[in-house]
């Protein structure tokens, strides 16, 4: 296990591409263990609608969108199954008490692992620093330039899925919440208990923009129509002033808003959701290059690069935005937003929902 972002918080306090369908590299990502075959996991699709298959334009150039949003792409997607809400804590301790899994933000920072992905000679932290942790948001107590992520997030020790803001914290009253400080092979691992699996960014944008396929955000142009909240995001001067004028000033209870018109909750704000498209901010560039009328199923190329982190050896992208989205810093409440999160990093506004196909 590594934790890339750890050190990133503590210390600091040409690549293969699949095309529009498989992945034919050889190469192994970090995760490869974590993904077997679910094909002998009971079906079951309660709690799931189906989306038909489709064509629709992924991606935006729009005025909110960022340079990794485009180019357009018109895009064929195959019909698939996919969670109404995001998987919540009542819903992954069952997982947890059937499996006695453990989440990688349980388990203590394999130094051995992390050195790997990082610069030649970098220093060891004093073991002590290596005790099981994840990343909490820690609102500043007044304004602060937008430079340095570290100023409203903390690597706390104790954060996990059971204790969202650390070892003194509780889910008591939050069973329906969205279950979060979740890495990548954590929602692998439910999808696989689950006989599920996770999204491709395709599916997971093709479903969040419901039957209507082109409006700026999931319910239309306006971000509050008439005034109305119709998703859990950041209001108030980022990142320090918390007004929850939606009612929430962190997680929300699943479906707390209106769903889309597929009938899914939560697609736009709550938690960011983790998809396993790996990541590169010019796929989509690579898909135009395909020369290709309708770029059928894609699922991204088959390892990952970000040249704003080039040691980061696995990301993928997670889609959505977050209770912590804002005007001011990050309009990423959108269907096209994408982000770059690397494979090991739980987060307290990053969780997941599951697919399935027929």
């Amino acid at each position: 296990m590594v934790r890339y972002t750890f050190y990133f918080f503590l210390m600091f306090a040409s690549v293969a591409f699949t095309g529009c369908s498989e992945s034919t590299s050889g190469e192994k990502s970090a995760t490869d263990r974590f993904e077997t075959p679910v094909e002998n996991q009971p079906r079951n699709t309660d709690g799931m609608v189906w989306i038909e298959s489709g064509v629709y334009t992924m991606g935006s150039e729009g005025e909110y969108a960022e340079n990794h949003e485009g180019p357009e792409v018109t895009v064929e997607v195959s019909g698939f199954y996919i969670d109404t809400t995001e998987v919540t804590n009542a819903q992954y301790r069952k997982f947890v008490e059937e499996t006695g899994y453990i989440t990688l933000a349980e388990k203590d920072v394999d130094w051995d692992q992390l050195s790997k992905e990082l610069p030649a000679g970098t220093p060891k932290p004093a073991d002590s620093l290596l005790a099981a942790g994840s990343l909490v948001f820690t609102p500043p107590s007044g304004p602060v330039p937008f430079d340095d992520i570290r100023r409203w997030w903390r690597w706390q020790q104790g954060a996990n899925w059971r204790h969202p803001f650390g070892p003194d914290s509780d889910l008591e009253g939050k069973d329906d919440h969205p279950v979060v400080h979740i890495a990548y092979e954590d929602a692998l691992a439910y999808c696989q208990w689950a006989g599920k699996r996770l999204p491709t960014e395709a599916e997971w944008e093709f479903a969040a923009r419901g039957k209507s396929g082109d409006s700026q955000f999931q319910w239309g142009e306006e971000l509050t129509p008439n005034g109305k909240y119709l998703a859990n995001f950041f209001q108030g001067e980022f990142p320090y002033e918390l007004r929850a004028e939606d009612g929430f000033e962190y997680s929300a209870p699943v479906g707390s808003f209106p769903p889309n018109s597929y009938g899914l909750y939560d697609m736009i704000g709550n938690v960011w959701e983790w998809t396993s498209d790996f990541y590169r901010p010019d796929i989509k560039k690579q898909y135009v290059a395909m020369n290709v009328q309708v770029c059928r199923d894609p699922r991204g190329p088959s390892s990952s690069y970000d040249p704003n982190d080039p040691y980061a050896t696995e990301k993928r992208v997670i889609k959505g935005g977050s209770y912590l989205c804002s005007e001011q810093y990050c309009s990423n409440y959108r269907p096209t937003s994408r982000m770059a999160i690397s494979f090991d990093s739980g987060q307290n506004h990053l969780g997941f929902r599951c697919v399935m196909d027929k």
